[in-house]
């Protein structure tokens, strides 16, 4: 009694996948991949299709001003129910840009806010976007920049810190405009009023001096009155949403 030959079946050795290299033009979805088979890579941004892996952060150069951003922030975010912020948190804004913003804070979903929520990730524009940066010469002023403004981020604040200088862009009939301070060099928010920002304070260091003026911030009418709207937008989605 003969038996057929059984065909020999060949396997094929699984398929890499390609590391990130700064530099390479992705997709969204591939740069995902990528991003996700690379666990031991702490940050990396997809930026107009564009990959960019920052080098090391110094501690004068970047790490300790961004400590004292997130301060001064986290105060203002600690006494305005319904706003949410962010530390490096990947958002999805669109096919071409997955940025890691430096800092981030937006009107939640359930109070009116304009971005959204995937997954564990932030879909759309955060209503402010905070980049702490070396010069005027970095992608944040340049190529993030125009991705920010082109898909509706309201406001966009870049600390320069080689320069000593924070800029801080509104977005006005979709062309960012420089927000003027006021006689005492204070910033003050338009889309979160009562954030109040001591520029020359924070670039000098002086914490508790920045941190008096967001106090001053958070006790004006301006903060109360938007404290009082987002309870209202909350309740009037609340009640819009169907029933079970």
């Amino acid at each position: 009694m003969s038996t057929a030959a059984v065909p020999r079946q060949e396997t094929r050795p699984a398929k890499r996948i390609p590391p990130l290299q700064a530099g390479d033009r992705l997709t969204r979805a591939e740069f995902e991949r990528r991003y996700r088979s690379m666990p031991q890579v702490n940050k990396a941004e997809l930026i107009e299709g564009v990959v960019y892996m920052p080098s090391p952060v110094s501690n004068e150069g970047q790490s300790s001003p961004h400590f004292d951003l997130i301060t001064v922030l986290g105060i203002y975010r600690s006494q305005t129910p319904g706003i949410q912020g962010g530390d490096n948190g990947t958002v999805l804004l669109d096919l071409d840009n997955e940025p890691q913003p430096d800092v981030f804070m937006r009107i939640l979903p359930q109070y009116g806010g304009q971005s959204g929520d995937r997954g564990d990730y932030v879909e759309g524009a955060p209503e402010l976007v905070a980049e702490v940066t070396s010069s005027s010469a970095s992608y944040d002023l340049h190529d993030k920049l125009r991705a920010y403004r082109r898909n509706g981020v309201c406001e966009y604040v870049v600390w320069r810190v080689w320069d000593g200088e924070i800029d801080w862009f509104v977005l006005r009939e979709e062309v960012y405009q420089r927000l003027t301070p006021t006689a005492e060099g204070v910033y003050r928010s338009e889309v979160f009023p009562g954030f109040f920002l001591d520029a020359a304070a924070l670039v000098a260091g002086n914490l508790a001096q920045a941190i008096q003026v967001v106090q001053q911030g958070l006790n004006s009418p301006e903060h109360a009155e938007f404290v009082a709207r987002l309870q209202q937008a909350r309740n009037q989605i609340q009640s819009q949403a169907p029933q079970p």
